[in-house]
């Protein structure tokens, strides 16, 4: 079975080291732009709050791994991978990210 990327915005509109909250197929995913040509998507919802902000969190390396820290509780989830540092039990999901033509686009996994 084929993925579907969902068309999310331009890579522009993504500024470097920061997230944006996108709606994909009914999910709230958080989608970040590592440096200038790294992406990664991961489910927007905090598990802890279950409130929809880690696209706001700061991004930040822990070790070999690039993370995003919630803005509410501080933890930190990797970007490849979706899992919660702090508390393996509250990972999120990670998506498949593309970028073509200057957009950026997203499957949910």
């Amino acid at each position: 079975m084929s993925q579907t990327f969902t068309p999310i915005c331009s890579v522009d509109q993504i500024l470097p080291n920061t997230g944006v909250a996108a709606l994909v197929d009914g999910r709230h995913v958080a989608v970040f732009r590592v440096g200038s040509d790294k992406f990664h998507a991961i489910d927007n919802i905090d598990p802890r709050s279950g409130a929809s902000v880690l696209s706001r969190g700061l991004i930040g390396n822990l070790g070999e791994r690039t993370v995003v820290a919630s803005p509410l509780y501080k933890n930190h989830f990797d970007l490849s991978t979706g899992e919660c540092l702090e508390a393996p039990e509250q990972s999120v999901r990670a998506h498949a990210v593309q970028v073509q033509d200057g957009r950026v686009f997203v499957a949910l996994n």
